[in-house]
């Protein structure tokens, strides 16, 4: 079990930081979990297996650690041998009970978490990805972003001028020196506007400010939903919204707040028509 976990969370320990951090690069994220999946499905075949069972054998030779006969019954451990024998051998009882077992889990987790549609709908949105001078853009994923995603945001007129706004867009944001070095899709909005052009492509700015907003199932989310079994709990459960988001934001970004001195705050209270109750 110990081999197993480490081969599983060495896959999936990429996929996991990834999708940890405040700034996710979309297009990394998905080309993790299409090759957590890979690597995982070929763990769980026979191939698979075999390899996982050398290096399980070679370790235990090497520290001098009984290796378990795989064609003899399977009694459990710390048990006696008689009376609890209930006819389980011990090649299917590591191999299907508990090594295919653990994978299908995790497979099943992606799969649900990452569906054909959340896929897509991600997919879509690596579109916008400015990196490396938007290598990732892709105009037929934007559209169908557009078009089967949202659209009920978006007049028959909008969806309509997409394409032509979508060109010029792309072209201009190559060729223009202040997009070249953006790194995440806030960076791209904030540019816009500045230099204004989130009026000339207001078509483009539209779509990927629906982007930004759309809640992502990622772990810094269900964080913050955590955070609330500190924040309101029993002792607090008549907390109002204001209170709330204002306890829940320095908790949530605790090590911002952190850094900030308690002089600094004595003097921004001094300096406002605030009461500080001591």
């Amino acid at each position: 079990m110990a081999h197993l976990m480490q081969e599983i969370f060495g896959y999936t320990d990429g996929l996991s930081r990834a999708l940890q951090k405040q700034d996710q690069d979309i297009v990394h994220a998905i080309e993790l979990v299409d090759t957590t999946k890979y690597h995982l499905e070929g763990l769980r075949t026979d191939p698979g297996w075999d390899d996982f069972l050398k290096k399980v054998a070679s370790f235990c030779t090497k520290h001098k650690i009984n290796i378990v006969h795989m064609e003899g019954p399977h009694f459990p451990a710390g048990r006696p041998r008689r009376g609890f024998f209930n006819g389980a051998m011990n090649y299917h009882r590591f191999k299907v009970d508990m090594y295919v077992s653990v994978i299908d889990r995790q497979i099943s987790e992606l799969n649900g978490r990452f569906d054909e549609v959340n896929t897509d709908l991600l997919s879509c949105m690596a579109a916008f990805c400015p990196l490396r001078l938007f290598a990732a853009y892709n105009q037929e994923k934007l559209v169908r972003l557009a078009t089967k995603f949202y659209a009920n945001d978006f007049t028959s007129d909008e969806l309509a001028r997409l394409t032509w706004q979508l060109n010029m867009y792309v072209t201009h944001v190559r060729r223009y020196e202040r997009f070249q070095n953006l790194k995440n899709l806030c960076e791209l909005s904030v540019m816009l506007v500045e230099t204004n052009k989130h009026e000339q492509y207001y078509i483009v700015y539209k779509l990927l400010k629906l982007v930004l907003i759309l809640p992502v199932a990622t772990a810094s989310v269900e964080r913050v939903f955590s955070s609330m079994n500190y924040v309101k709990n029993k002792l607090r459960s008549k907390m109002g919204d204001d209170y709330l988001n204002n306890c829940l934001v320095t908790f949530v970004e605790r090590e911002f707040f952190n850094q900030v001195k308690d002089k600094d705050v004595i003097n921004l209270f001094q300096k406002g028509d605030y009461k500080v109750i001591l």
